[in-house]
């Protein structure tokens, strides 16, 4: 696949025959793992609340390892994304809508680091998380942020910590789904009305 640089001055667009025509496996199999977790998480989050009492704190528990694990793997896919040239958008997309896009993925990666991290803030904050210790899928014990838990109790009742980083981890995770719902339906849109295919970009 032959891509083009956009034309500057003047001068005629050129084409950059050694730009990659899609995403490492490596970025793919980050993205897809990374979506289906954050669809999990989504899944448990408004679930909890309608199920039966004895099922809330394993789902809950579920909910913030998996909330660590995409903390993980977005950092990783950061750092690949960082090290490994990610394919261009198709030459004929305008310059409002590279620049659309480009907006769009850097505040997805903020969220996929900041929704974890905001919820790694609310559990800290917990009046008991110093003695109801947090376990990883059950594997091993999962350190919370120790100078938010190490809060005197009082200071955190009296600012009413936990239930605002509750609030912040909440607006979070909306602004997250109005995210991915633009990305997910501008990907369909380029592949069904633009007929300008992202969605091969990042499939084998």
């Amino acid at each position: 696949m032959t891509t083009r640089i956009e034309p500057r001055h003047g001068h005629t667009a050129l084409p950059l025959a050694n730009a990659p025509s899609q995403y490492t496996r490596v970025a793919m199999a980050l993205h897809w793992v990374i979506a289906l977790l954050i669809i999990c998480n989504v899944a448990l989050g408004l679930s909890a609340d309608s199920l039966p009492d004895d099922w809330v704190r394993p789902v809950i528990d579920t909910h913030k390892s998996i909330g660590i694990t995409v903390l993980g793997l977005a950092l990783l896919r950061i750092l690949w994304r960082v090290s490994h040239r990610p394919p261009p958008l198709p030459s004929e997309f305008p310059a409002w809508e590279r620049a659309a896009a480009h907006i769009a993925h850097f505040l997805l990666y903020l969220l996929m680091i900041g929704l974890p991290l905001s919820g790694w803030a609310h559990d800290s904050a917990w009046k008991d998380a110093a003695t109801h210790p947090m376990q990883y899928f059950h594997l091993f014990e999962w350190p919370r942020i120790g100078f938010i838990m190490n809060i005197d109790p009082a200071v955190k009742e009296r600012l009413h910590l936990h239930d605002k980083l509750g609030t912040l981890h909440e607006w979070f995770g909306y602004a997250l789904y109005a995210l991915l719902a633009m990305h997910i339906g501008g990907a369909l849109k380029h592949q069904w009305l633009d007929r300008h295919s992202v969605i091969k970009r990042m499939v084998p």
